[in-house]
């Protein structure tokens, strides 16, 4: 028999304890469930802020579901920061959509603006949903339009330009927050709502002038 080979009754080559299996695999069986924790709070956030932000446009502020929009997302935040390391990602989506449902509700009341701080979010999910903010706005503006309300209209249309300012002041990777798109979409919203506000106001002019008996 070969030398320094293991005899039929001595013990295999050792390897990971046991122990050390069962702690790992308990680990990333604890995981699995934070995530799926994780994943339906998210998804029910996401979801109560979709639903605030179409009432929103239609019916008077729903504060039960904006305050229920701000508790539920504060305590997702600081969750993901106590025990969610690596699993952040889950919940960007339905943080994004926090923020943007509680500013547009702080638009709809003229409430002043909460910032991350005020959210208990962090910044770069605050920018994101401010991104997305400007196409709620533009909507507002669109509906004013529809309604002949150009002044309410040019509110909006200045309130957007201020988002739009606000988002471009900030210049950084895409590693850190993929804020670019955001900008750019939000540009390109605010040109095109400025263009319908000046051919509306074209179009008014020249209904009053007619109306006027003007030539």
């Amino acid at each position: 028999m070969t030398s320094g080979s293991p005899s039929s009754g001595e013990t295999a080559i050792a390897g990971v304890p046991p122990a050390v299996l069962a702690e790992i695999e308990s680990h990333l069986r604890a995981r699995e469930a934070r995530r799926e924790e994780i994943y339906g709070r998210a998804r029910d956030l996401r979801r109560l802020a979709q639903r605030t932000m179409m009432r929103l446009h239609t019916e008077p502020p729903p504060e039960a579901d904006l305050r229920e929009i701000r508790e539920r997302g504060r305590e997702l935040a600081a969750g993901l920061r106590r025990d969610g390391r690596g699993d952040e990602g889950i919940a960007a989506d339905a943080l994004q959509e926090a923020v943007e449902a509680l500013l547009l509700g702080a638009v709809a009341t003229g409430a002043p603006w909460p910032g991350p701080g005020d959210l208990g979010i962090d910044p770069e999910p605050y920018l994101l949903g401010l991104g997305d903010l400007v196409g709620e706005v533009r909507r507002r503006a669109l509906d004013r339009l529809g309604h002949d309300d150009l002044a309410g209209a040019e509110r909006e249309l200045g309130r957007m330009e201020a988002i739009v300012r606000a988002l471009l002041h900030f210049d950084t990777t895409r590693a850190i927050v993929p804020l670019k798109p955001k900008q750019d979409a939000a540009r390109a919203l605010l040109e095109r709502t400025r263009g319908e506000v000046v051919m509306a106001r074209l179009l008014l002019g020249r209904r009053v002038g007619t109306e006027g008996g003007g030539p």
